[in-house]
């Protein structure tokens, strides 16, 4: 088993429950970690032998940019098309990180860690 990380992405979008969210959106960070066998891709060098970081970042850019009111729902929907589109990932963790959030008070950000296995 191998792990690779697609750390810091980051994305601005309008999730969250509160009216003012949805009209002016917020800065968010998305981490990615998959788990999946690298022993063939270290051997041949063959991107179609590997999970392509590529695509991890592109679903986590295309589930962000859906509203959502809850980070949890968001997290799941990114788990649920890595685990629908990329066959090789056994177990994956995403954490996407509210920056600045709207909670009446002083907070760097709220986190939401979801981790789904095959």
């Amino acid at each position: 088993m191998g792990i690779i990380k697609v750390n810091n992405i980051k994305l601005f979008a309008n999730h969250g429950c509160l009216s003012e969210e949805e009209k002016i959106g917020s800065e968010y960070r998305v981490d990615v970690e998959v788990k999946a066998s690298l022993k063939k891709s270290a051997k041949t060098d063959n991107l179609a032998d590997t999970v392509d970081y590529v695509h991890l970042n592109q679903i986590v850019k295309e589930e962000m940019a859906i509203r959502s009111e809850l980070l949890e729902h968001v997290a799941q929907r990114i788990l649920d098309r890595f685990f629908r589109e990329i066959r090789m990932i056994r177990r994956a963790t995403v954490s996407v990180s509210k920056i600045n959030p709207p909670i009446g008070g002083n907070v760097e950000e709220v986190v939401i860690i979801l981790t789904k296995k095959r």
